[in-house]
């Protein structure tokens, strides 16, 4: 099963194209810009307390058969944070002196 490609930032809706090197996602792979992580989220998923990476780019040209970001698209479904921006952002107040590895 290949990693799910959202195409935006699920806080501030910027497109977050394939090839997006400031997408970052958390295990779950929720999807944010390194915006919104760095001066919103402060690194804290408002969704599930975890930590970001940055989101691997899918290559564009098909060096293995079948893998490709053609072969593979990313999806097409817009998504938002799972709570308010108030609640995000006390959430991430919370937790943002716990590393992620520790959290």
């Amino acid at each position: 099963m290949a990693l799910e490609l959202r195409p935006n930032c699920e806080c501030c809706d910027k497109d977050l194209p394939p090839h997006a090197t400031d997408a970052r996602i958390c295990t779950y792979e929720c999807t944010f810009c390194a915006d919104c992580v760095d001066s919103v989220l402060l690194n804290v998923c408002p969704n599930c307390g975890g930590g970001f990476s940055p989101r691997p780019i899918r290559p564009a040209t098909e060096w293995r058969p079948g893998l490709s970001v053609a072969k593979r698209p990313p999806s097409t479904t817009r998504r938002q944070m799972s709570c308010s921006m108030e609640d995000a952002a006390a959430f991430s107040q919370q937790l943002k002196d716990i590393a992620p590895e520790k959290r």
